[in-house]
């Protein structure tokens, strides 16, 4: 099964589970990802629901994890939202964490949002990588029943890197040592022609 089509029916069936009187919860979902080339970059944009068991207030937030190939400064966000790399992971949820690679968190700083399935907008970070891998999302929200925090965990996509991100980048020693092996053999050919 694709991937938005498992988010939707993870989505439909924590609403179901709402409106049967189940107590599941659900917190920010991303619902679909898309990948957008601009230029010789790529837009990664993810759409993000509130469900109906859920509120948002200031200070509440989501992190997408080890999203590859960050170009400085290419996030946009809804009004009422922040942006910061490397925020703490929530309590109670343990995502798989490349230390290497930065995590992109919106941060809400806007009036309370009220229960009910709410679309908050597209969020997005442009990547010099369009190959995509899976990875974790986790968001802070509060719970409409009794306005404690809760947080949630749930697989996204981001993009992978693909190659080297900079083209000035150093040899590696053992590249360095081949091409002065190979240099007076390739001078004594010369010659030899």
């Amino acid at each position: 099964m694709k991937r938005w089509m498992r988010r939707i029916l993870i989505a439909g069936f924590a609403l179901a589970g709402v409106a049967a009187g189940n107590t599941a919860r659900a917190g920010l979902l991303p619902v679909n990802v898309s990948v957008l080339p601009e230029g010789n970059q790529y837009r990664w944009t993810y759409n993000i629901v509130l469900p109906t068991d859920s509120q948002l207030r200031a200070g509440d937030y989501f992190t997408v994890y080890d999203f590859g190939g960050l170009v400085a400064n290419s996030n946009a966000q809804p009004a009422d939202w922040l942006f910061e790399t490397n925020a703490p992971i929530p309590p109670g949820v343990m995502p798989v964490d490349d230390p290497s690679l930065p995590n992109l968190t919106w941060r809400y700083t806007g009036p309370t949002i009220a229960s009910g399935q709410t679309g908050l907008g597209n969020f997005w970070a442009v990547s010099l990588f369009e190959t995509p891998t899976d990875s974790f999302f986790t968001a802070t929200t509060h719970r409409t029943t009794d306005g404690r925090v809760d947080t949630n965990i749930t697989d996204t996509t981001v993009p992978v890197p693909t190659g080297p991100t900079n083209p000035n980048l150093v040899p590696e020693p053992a590249t360095l040592l081949l091409a002065g092996l190979g240099l007076p053999f390739a001078v004594l050919l010369r010659r030899r022609a």
